[in-house]
């Protein structure tokens, strides 16, 4: 299997005079398919959350769905961080869309056999199973764009493209509710947007370039004149060993740590807010299937461009600095979990504001989390590194929101699971603000040094 997957042989350089046509052609080939195929994964993540609401008049209580939910965050994690050190060294051109594919055809079976949906134990090996296919999304986007996209360049960039899991986590309630209108089936939640998925991910592998001197042009670097600092001198452009990639460059690094540990909070108010709405809001707000499904979909709509201007201000105004922009978003983020908890039933207008804030000020941190951890390693441990940050996000943040939110609701009530988020919020900003310090401690000395 891995050798289908390895990367392609380097390409004789193509001759000078068609290098810049070439390249910019292929930069914006390149980025349309990691951005469509990154929304296609959303198609096909968080479609058991919709159903959770349908599922729970059928008898399953909140425990047992939240059981089953923790099935993708748990392999999501495990896979992330796994596959994404298999992604540093396989072709992203056929990695992505394989995962996309697989993913899709899990979402057609648990949605046409009725077997599927029995019991939260065959749903959660499903999860399981959907979870670790996921895993194979982001680790080869974040090797793309260390390919193709300079380090000046790539906070903007990656900004934008980070914006594809919110267009694919918005337009998948769109789809679902389209299709249990037409099909007047629940389960179709599931079995249209894997079609869907599964047409994407042909397009992937049809856009998809594994890196320029694949395609005969030369590195990012030299082509932009943009090298990054040197990493104990190591050259960024040759393939490195699985074991060095872990011991070298991520176990050892502090920074990477705490980086990974503010993930967790922040992925648990992502998490424990997007998962369960649907089901607060039908249950605690009164809102409709339909009404829940447009308030999720605006959730995700939100996150675009609280996402892109967490991207440039962090390159603009705090010159490469993600921490600070994290922490500004997360107060905000606080705040306005706390005005969707209080805000009383009957009020729908405040409610989805609320969401809409959260929405759009969540996904910042989220991505420039990612960033700050491909600033921190060598191009070649790229997908390794965002691994790493998206273990400890999905393992602990997102399967607290699945497991012990369920529990809180179950056996106390929704007000304990809010309380819980709030502590989240308040953890990720001290967090965030530890990594701020350390990364102004090394600018000093460095800065003493010269």
């Amino acid at each position: 299997m891995f050798k289908l997957l390895q990367q392609p042989p380097n390409k004789e350089l193509i001759s000078k005079n068609k290098i810049d046509k070439t390249y910019n052609r292929m930069r914006w080939q390149v980025f349309f398919g990691i951005f469509i195929g990154y929304a296609g994964y959303y198609l096909v993540r968080k479609n058991f959350s919709l159903a959770m609401p349908s599922l729970i008049e059928e008898g399953f209580t909140k425990l047992e769905l939240g059981f089953a939910l923790s099935g993708v965050s748990i392999a999501y994690g495990l896979s992330k961080f796994l596959m994404g050190n298999v992604s540093d060294r396989s072709d992203a051109r056929k990695f992505m869309p394989l995962g996309l594919l697989f993913s899709g055809l899990i979402m057609l079976f648990m949605g046409f056999s009725p077997l599927a949906t029995s019991s939260a134990s065959i749903m959660f090996v499903l999860l399981l199973l959907n979870g670790w296919f996921q895993g194979m999304g982001w680790p080869p986007s974040g090797r793309i764009m260390v390919q193709w996209f300079s380090i000046k360049e790539r906070g903007t960039k990656m900004s934008i493209w980070n914006t594809a899991h919110n267009v694919g986590a918005a337009v998948m309630p769109s789809i679902a509710i389209f299709g249990v209108a037409y099909f007047s089936d629940w389960h179709a939640i599931f079995f249209l947007p894997g079609i869907v998925a599964i047409f994407i991910s042909l397009i992937v592998y049809l856009s998809l370039r594994d890196r320029p001197t694949a395609v005969g042009l030369p590195t990012i670097e030299e082509y932009k004149n943009d090298y990054p600092e040197e990493i104990e001198g190591i050259d960024q452009n040759e393939r490195i060993s699985a074991k060095e990639i872990f011991v070298k460059y991520i176990f050892k690094n502090k920074l990477l740590w705490f980086i990974a540990i503010a993930n967790i909070f922040v992925y648990l108010v992502r998490y424990g807010i997007l998962d369960w709405a649907p089901t607060y809001l039908k249950e605690v707000k009164d809102f409709s299937f339909k009404e829940s499904g447009w308030a999720y979909s605006l959730y995700e709509w939100a996150g675009i461009p609280g996402t892109i201007i967490a991207g440039i201000i962090s390159d603009k105004w705090f010159k490469g600095k993600r921490a600070p922009v994290s922490i500004i978003y997360m107060v905000l983020v606080l705040i306005s979990v706390i005005i969707y908890w209080k805000n009383p039933a009957g009020n729908p207008l405040i409610d989805n504001i609320a969401l809409v804030a959260i929405g759009f000020l969540i996904y910042g941190p989220v991505m420039l989390i990612g960033v700050q951890a491909l600033d921190l390693v060598p191009k070649n441990a790229a997908g390794t590194a965002a691994g790493f940050t998206g273990l400890f996000g999905y393992l602990g943040g997102a399967l607290t929101a699945n497991i012990v939110m369920g529990y809180l609701i179950d056996n106390y009530s929704w007000d304990s699971s809010f309380i819980l988020l709030i502590a989240a919020c308040i953890l990720s900003i001290v967090f965030i603000g530890y990594t701020w310090i350390i990364e102004n401690k090394n600018h000093k000395l460095s800065t003493k040094d010269l």
